[in-house]
């Protein structure tokens, strides 16, 4: 099993309205596990977690992106302008022993 760590470091005041885009985008999505923000540590930290069984079940996981499905569009419409929230980001993938 591995799970995923997506970081976003947001522009100043948007750590909370983009876990919030991203809770509604993702949360119906099996994978999902927590959208959190950071309470010490580096200000304006959102971090994604998800959980998948493998390497290759999440590379599978990113292919329902490509496709044009009503899901897909309705994500799109919730994800709008969350690119001018975040100042950087990162991903880390960790092995569950």
């Amino acid at each position: 099993m591995i799970i995923i760590h997506d970081i976003f470091i947001c522009k100043p005041g948007n750590a909370s309205k983009l876990a919030k885009k991203l809770k509604a985008a993702m949360g119906s999505s099996g994978e999902l596990v927590n959208v959190m923000t950071d309470m010490t540590g580096q200000f304006n930290k959102v971090v994604v977690v998800s959980k998948y069984e493998g390497l290759s079940a999440y590379e599978k996981s990113w292919e329902k992106y490509k496709e044009n499905t009503e899901e897909m569009k309705k994500m799109e419409e919730a994800m709008a302008g969350y690119q001018d929230m975040y100042l950087t980001g990162s991903r880390e993938i960790y092995q569950v022993w």
